[in-house]
């Protein structure tokens, strides 16, 4: 007989599944498996965390993570133990790549065979050090007393900046036991780095000195667009990062978007006289292998102290959240009436005006295509993207993006990831309500990495679009080889599937558009499915791009003209 008296006992993995409510968790990413039973089943009775039911752990992590970026709060992923934990390896290092705040729960065996190498099954050897090595931090929790704790402290590390992943182990015992449901299930709090006062003093007089001053906008600083906007009325330029797009509406007249590497670019830099880098790590993809020639004196602001001097020399670093810096500086230079000379925006505009030019006129017949997917999308949508040539072409800059959330691709170059990612985010416009429809630009050599994850979209009526741009190759590879290796060409050609008979098995809408004239068409029926749709170009038939891209770009070497063979 229940007495009133005794708390009701519930399941460790009940307290887990109460405990993401309480973050603000609407949709969770895995694959059930006996090593997290407890937890799903939780989920499934409390039915308030809408779990997504991936075709394997690698594309639950890439689903996370895009969930995580575009809806600008916690990604939560739930594999078992051993080979499922290894199989998210490397979604969790695009996540780390991209400072992605996902929360990776993975089961463990029971507590008293951890780690004593008795071949039990889904056992992996130290397994903890593993996850350590592509997270941002990585937990086991060791008893049900300490299930809560240890899941409040991984929450609060991977939604602290810097952010990233954080991977918690937790054994399937420790699941299943019980425990009063804690009184109090809130997270911790999450503190901002305050930059020091002295610092902003300094840097903001600097800064006042300059008449032709520019930002360059990382992807630390996506939640200051409205401290950014205050530098802007002030004469400030701006340029961003890809994992910056959208910080600034990228048809803001004094930004150059993601134009960042283009020669036009580098020669406007030459004539400015400070730069700032807010929340960017000035990667190697993006400054030419660090050979990009910035604006000097070049000033830094960062979250992570560990920042400064990283990548290129800086006159000033002040370690802070990059919304507080910026709104610091900004009250300085207004009250010190502050305006920088209005040539530059104009030399700005004119800056990016040729580098948009060039880049068009390099896509050949697929300008046509960019165009008219900016024309369907309008302004409230996700841009999702894999490693293809066309994203390297076209994908990172030249479709316009004008919120912070709304662009996310993989960031470190792992191909396959994007459609994945596209069914995370997609999942986090239906489950916030955002009202975004997500398009996702894949290549075919990627794309059929994760090709599992089609069955999950279509059951899951992920409101997306993949355009999928389809020459039956890596594209990249065979450019690679013609200009590097003297045209011989290796193990670059692909047998791909019948995508039409493919989409047809799994009842996943299709087109193929072999002729661009009628792209408008087939993008307007894309749109209007209340789920997936799959839009194939056949690039074979419609041709290559008048200019042809042929790896990262170095200081030399940006784009080739495209070979005749």
């Amino acid at each position: 007989m229940h007495n009133p008296s005794t708390p009701t006992q519930v399941t460790g993995g009940a307290v887990v599944a109460a405990f993401l409510e309480q973050c603000g968790v609407k949709a969770a990413f895995g694959v059930i498996s006996i090593h997290n039973m407890p937890i799903l089943d939780a989920f499934a009775q409390r039915g308030a965390v809408r779990f997504v039911s991936a075709r394997g752990e690698a594309g639950a992590g890439n689903m996370a993570d895009a969930y995580a970026r575009s809806t600008a709060s916690l990604g939560v992923c739930i594999t078992s133990t051993g080979p499922a934990a290894g199989n998210i390896a490397g979604s969790m290092v695009e996540a780390l790549t991209a400072g992605a705040p996902v929360l990776h729960l993975t089961g463990q065996i029971e507590t008293p065979y951890i780690d004593k190498g008795m071949s039990y099954i889904h056992e992996a050897p130290d397994q903890l050090t593993m996850l350590k090595a592509v997270s941002k931090a990585a937990f086991r929790v060791r008893s049900i007393d300490n299930l809560l704790g240890t899941l409040k402290r991984a929450v609060q590390v991977a939604l602290t900046a810097p952010t990233g992943p954080v991977s918690v182990e937790i054994p399937i015992d420790i699941q299943s036991a019980l425990m009063a449901m804690p009184a109090d299930l809130s997270p911790l709090p999450i503190e901002a780095a305050v930059p020091s006062k002295a610092g902003l003093d300094a840097l903001a007089a600097s800064l006042a000195q300059a008449k032709r001053p520019l930002l360059w906008i990382g992807g630390g600083a996506r939640h200051a667009r409205a401290a950014i906007q205050r530098l802007q009325k002030l004469g400030f330029g701006v340029v961003t990062t890809t994992q910056g797009r959208g910080t600034v509406p990228e048809d803001d007249a004094g930004s150059l978007g993601a134009y960042n590497i283009q020669k036009p670019v580098e020669a406007f830099y030459q004539t400015c006289d400070a730069m700032l880098v807010v929340g960017s790590r000035l990667r190697g993809n993006e400054t030419l292998k660090y050979e990009l020639k910035l604006p000097r004196p070049l000033y830094r602001v960062d979250a992570d102290a560990a920042a400064e001097g990283r990548c290129y020399a800086t006159e000033a670093f002040v370690c802070g959240d990059a919304a507080l810096a910026l709104e610091g500086l900004a009250d300085r230079l207004e009250a010190a009436k502050y305006k920088a000379d209005p040539a530059l925006l104009a030399d700005l505009r004119a800056a990016h005006e040729q580098a948009v030019a060039t880049l068009r006129d390099g896509l050949g017949p697929y300008a046509e295509l960019v165009r008219q997917i900016q024309s369907v999308a309008g302004r409230n949508f996700n841009w999702v993207r894999d490693v293809t040539v066309s994203n390297s072409t076209w994908g990172n800059r030249e479709l316009r993006v004008f919120e912070p959330s709304a662009g996310v691709h993989a960031t470190g170059g792992g191909i396959g990831q994007g459609m994945p990612m596209a069914i995370g985010a997609a999942i986090g416009a239906a489950v916030t309500g955002s009202g975004r429809k997500t398009f996702c630009l894949a290549g075919d050599g990627g794309f059929i990495l994760n090709l599992g994850e089609l069955a999950c979209m279509v059951q899951e009526e992920a409101p997306m679009v993949i355009v999928l741009m389809n020459d039956k190759s890596y594209g990249v590879i065979k450019n690679i080889q013609d200009v590097q290796y003297g045209g011989r060409r290796c193990y670059a050609d692909l047998h791909t599937p019948d995508y039409a008979l493919l989409c047809k098995s799994i009842a996943l809408p299709h087109a193929r558009v072999s002729k661009l004239e009628d792209i408008k068409g087939q993008l307007d029926e894309a749109l209007a499915a209340n789920g997936p749709f799959l839009l194939e170009i056949d690039m074979l038939s419609i041709g290559g791009f008048k200019s042809t891209f042929a790896g990262p770009p170095t200081n030399t070497i940006t784009q080739i003209p495209a070979l005749n063979k």
